[in-house]
């Protein structure tokens, strides 16, 4: 059968590196997890994956891809959909989800995996690398809003780039893997939506300091806080920012 055609507007870009493939897999580590991978394509993931966990599942949206990936592995648990919609509860086990992300879709795909947290146990993807930077990294400017809400609750590593000829058709700019891995953390010693709130009011307005993003909040007024507002979002790290939510009155 010949092969699936990438589609633009799926924001398809198949991994032709078999040694890429293995090694991306080999990030997964929590064996009792059902494994869930994200747009398959034409299995270049499914076939390391087929024989590392009995209880693995696929989603595709593109029915080219699952017609492909029917005929080739026949066995294989095929949900054919949009992994947006899923109703993740669905599974009976914790979830280690894996795959070579959509760039288009790649950070609505983590922020699911942050609000289904105590489900979704382990991440293994590939993204912009651009992304994968922001995602694992502690402070800096490359460092954002999903940053900070993801290494909440994930330790969070970035494990290698991939070029771009590695893929068909290839990209515009590098990839990276990422790796993230539930951390102990049950919930927030804070409140989470005011928690949310001030890490988005200080990354909105990212060039200035947190004194002038966080003027709706009244915080109070200590030494330590005040040291806090004369630094930029990118400054802050995860407890930091727990430290001025606990401050809000």
């Amino acid at each position: 059968m010949r092969k699936v055609k990438a589609k633009k507007y799926l924001g398809q870009h198949f991994l032709k590196d078999l040694s890429i493939a293995e090694e991306i897999v080999s990030q997964i580590t929590l064996k009792e997890n059902t494994i869930l991978e994200i747009g398959p394509g034409m299995g270049v993931l499914t076939q390391f994956l087929v024989d590392k966990n009995k209880d693995l599942h696929v989603i595709e949206i593109d029915k080219e891809s699952v017609f492909y990936l029917r005929l080739h592995y026949p066995k294989l648990k095929i949900i054919e959909g949009d992994f947006l919609k899923l109703n993740l509860n669905i599974f009976e086990n914790n979830i280690s989800i894996i795959g070579n992300f959509p760039y288009n879709i790649s950070s609505q795909i983590l922020f699911k995996a942050f609000e289904n947290r105590d489900k979704v146990t382990e991440v293994v993807g590939m993204f912009q690398k651009e992304v994968a930077e922001r995602i694992a990294s502690i402070k800096g400017k490359k460092k954002g809003i999903v940053s900070v809400l993801l290494q909440a609750f994930y330790d969070i590593e970035y494990c290698f780039e991939v070029d771009n000829h590695l893929f068909d058709p290839p990209p515009k700019v590098k990839s990276g893997v990422i790796k993230m891995k539930r951390n102990s953390r049950k919930k927030l010693e804070c409140d989470e939506k005011t928690f949310i709130k001030i890490v988005k009011a200080g990354y909105n307005q990212r060039r200035k300091t947190l004194r002038n993003s966080l003027k709706s909040f009244t915080l109070n007024s200590n030494s330590e806080i005040d040291i806090l507002l004369q630094k930029r979002a990118e400054q802050l790290d995860v407890e930091a920012f727990i430290f001025l939510t606990k401050n809000v009155q």
